[in-house]
């Protein structure tokens, strides 16, 4: 279908590109941007006057629960969820049941997704078979099935020998292990170490569960030269250390949730399972630092870390409910809200849900590097058009995923996020579209 996005506001992160354009759509393909080609004849067009045209969101963290976990999240639930919130490529970590440590399991996730056409998936591989942290996976199979990297998701990997090993073998073929920075013993506990676990009675996670494995990771990249992407960072510490590795030059990145970047150890309340997460809210001095690395560019990118949690586990006591909670319909309404309190401007903002992204995930998307997350002539038409100047309010029933649990929620904190997500397109297909706005496009 050719489609038409006319008098926009076309904002590309990538290209500094910031103006009132059109853009033109075929074949999954952006064929024009500003000056449209008289003979091009849209078959629909969509009036983005006083909207923002920018690329689709790339979010580097986002469990769909499936295979294994259908009960918590369906794929079409988790990706229709996705394009609702402007989201067109997604990277999904391997602990789902069973893991995703064989080349079929791979290939038969992507096949889904492909099928739905709501989102892109790139899937991580398991780094142990099993997750188990013993014997490593075959990583050349998994990459030719579509794998982007290895990871062993939330399950800390407590043989440095394996760790160790497994960072040769990536660096020999150029893949990229993506790891969560915890210490298998000291991140035991359920809420962050500090004066309101105290109080609580909760069992504590110290910073030093980040720090010292961060510690080890990096002497494991001075030794094999991996690249290594550091999932979530939590701490003001661990902000710090990654800050030195970059000025070393160590081959790392990083990103931050979007539950650590707004919400600290004090939203725990009464012990309220909404604020169970992982890794667990620490400090507000964490919480300003994290704001602070992903504004100076310290941190690359900015996840959701969507982790759908079926109903009857949230209403648990708090050390015993589920860690998790749904993100990708407020991801980009949480970035936003970071940026106007940092005082970036909206393409600086974006970029930490689009182009940066995508720069972690480097090669690994093969002929997508070169447009995905971005608004180019002769790229992909992943695109999200939205309203930067409307709010909602977050209710969870309303939510087009299956986790209906969020420590955002309207009811709750009193706040309404900025930037309402009118239309999302994958590869020039429309995805997701704001009912209230269709009415607007022909």
């Amino acid at each position: 279908m050719k489609i038409l996005i006319r008098n926009g506001r076309v904002i590309d992160p990538a290209t500094g590109r910031d103006e009132i354009a059109d853009v033109a759509i075929a074949a999954g393909r952006i064929t024009a941007i500003g000056s449209v080609p008289h003979d091009f004849e849209p078959q629909r067009v969509i009036d983005a006057t006083g909207l923002v045209v920018a690329p689709g969101l790339v979010d580097l963290a986002a469990r769909l629960r499936e295979p294994g976990h259908e009960h918590e999240g369906m794929l079409e639930s988790e990706l229709n969820a996705a394009a609702a919130g402007g989201v067109t490529s997604l990277v999904c970590p391997p602990d789902t049941d069973p893991p995703l440590d064989e080349p079929g399991l791979v290939d038969m996730l992507k096949f889904r997704a492909r099928k739905l056409s709501l989102c892109r998936l790139f899937p991580l591989g398991a780094l142990t078979r099993g997750l188990a942290g013993e014997a490593l996976t075959e990583m050349a199979e998994l990459t030719e099935s579509g794998c982007v990297g290895f990871s062993q998701a939330d399950v800390a990997l407590r043989d440095t020998q394996v760790l160790l090993r497994a960072l040769q073998y990536a660096a020999t073929f150029g893949y990229t292990v993506w790891l969560r920075p915890q210490d298998a013993w000291l991140g035991k506990g359920v809420a962050a170490s500090g004066a309101v676990a105290t109080r609580l009675g909760l069992s504590g996670v110290p910073v030093a569960a980040e720090t010292v494995a961060l510690h080890t990771i990096f002497e494991l990249v001075r030794a094999t030269g991996c690249r290594v992407h550091l999932c979530r960072l939590s701490s003001a510490a661990g902000v710090a250390l990654v800050r030195a590795a970059k000025a070393e030059g160590l081959p790392v990145t990083a990103d931050v949730s979007i539950n650590s970047l707004h919400l600290t150890d004090v939203d725990i309340g009464f012990f309220n399972p909404a604020m169970r997460l992982v890794p667990p809210l620490r400090q507000g001095a964490d919480r300003d630092a994290l704001r602070a690395g992903l504004a100076d560019g310290t941190l690359d990118a900015l996840v959701s870390d969507h982790t759908p949690v079926e109903g009857d586990l949230k209403t648990l006591p708090f050390g015993e409910a589920e860690p998790g909670a749904t993100g990708l319909e407020l991801l980009l309404g949480l970035a936003l809200k970071w940026g106007a309190d940092t005082g970036l401007s909206l393409a600086d903002t974006l970029a930490r849900v689009t182009s940066r992204p995508v720069a972690v995930l480097g090669d690994a998307l093969g002929s997508l590097a070169s447009s995905a997350g971005r608004l180019v002539e002769g790229g992909v038409a992943d695109v999200c058009v939205f309203d930067p100047d409307a709010t909602w309010a977050v209710t969870p029933q309303a939510l087009a995923s299956q986790g209906k649990h969020t420590p955002f929620a309207f009811a709750s904190t009193g706040m309404a996020l900025p930037g309402v997500v009118v239309a999302t397109l994958v590869a020039g297909t429309v995805a997701f579209e704001a009912r209230e706005h269709a009415a607007l496009a022909r």
